[in-house]
């Protein structure tokens, strides 16, 4: 059954400006699929175990002489492998801490990245390609091109490579920059900016879900 695949992976329940993004688009996806389904995991609640052992030679063994332990660990990998692999798009919200990913989204993408399953090699074609993914991420400080610290940012690039480069999907990234003015003494400045940053966002990411849909909606 084919869904829509929303990742949410910011630790704060209330507050989180990438869940308000997340909530954004899934608002507008539920006005143009109203009968879409939905498979919601929110590793901020429910964190993935990280890929051990037991996971990565669970793939090298056969099931009938496998260990208790890699049994589970490789159920896990397969069920999560299926979401992804059902999903006729992906939207994943993640902040930014210390200038990378959560490291439950890390533990994610290791879990689901599976040499012939979501990954392909040389001229064999990926099985997500072309699929519509969604990142809205938000950024305690500021980024943009050309900012001091610019090249502090490793959220960004690293996921482009997973799911642009690797996966081969159609990619959209929306951010919103920052998310901490109001909250961090010396940010006082930039309120301003941060919310019409934050603005800017929203409306964005409204747009790119209502292209999805519409897009999603023709092919049907």
């Amino acid at each position: 059954m084919t869904h829509l695949l929303h990742i949410d992976c910011s630790a704060v329940s209330q507050g989180s400006v990438s869940k308000e993004l997340a909530a954004a688009f899934r608002k507008t996806w539920a006005e143009g699929r109203p009968d879409g389904a939905v498979v919601h995991r929110d590793l901020g609640v429910e964190a993935i175990p990280h890929l051990d052992e037991a996971g990565i030679t669970s793939q090298f063994i056969p099931s009938e002489v496998q260990s208790p332990e890699q049994k589970a660990a490789g159920e896990l990998r397969e069920k999560l492998v299926e979401e992804l692999l059902g999903a006729e798009a992906v939207v994943v919200s993640s902040p930014m801490y210390n200038w990378t990913i959560p490291s439950t989204l890390k533990a994610w993408i290791d879990q689901v990245l599976v040499a012939g399953r979501t990954l392909t090699f040389g001229d064999d074609p990926n099985p997500l390609a072309g699929r519509p993914a969604t990142l809205l991420l938000s950024y305690g400080g500021g980024y943009t091109p050309g900012a001091p610290q610019e090249h502090w940012n490793h959220v960004d690039p690293y996921l482009r490579t997973v799911f642009e480069d690797a996966l081969g999907m159609d990619l959209t990234v929306i951010t919103a920059q920052l998310t901490l003015a109001g909250k961090v003494p010396g940010m006082e400045e930039l309120i301003e900016m941060s919310q019409k940053s934050r603005e800017d966002a929203l409306r964005a990411t409204e747009e790119r879900a209502g292209k999805v849909t519409a897009a999603l909606a023709a092919a049907a």
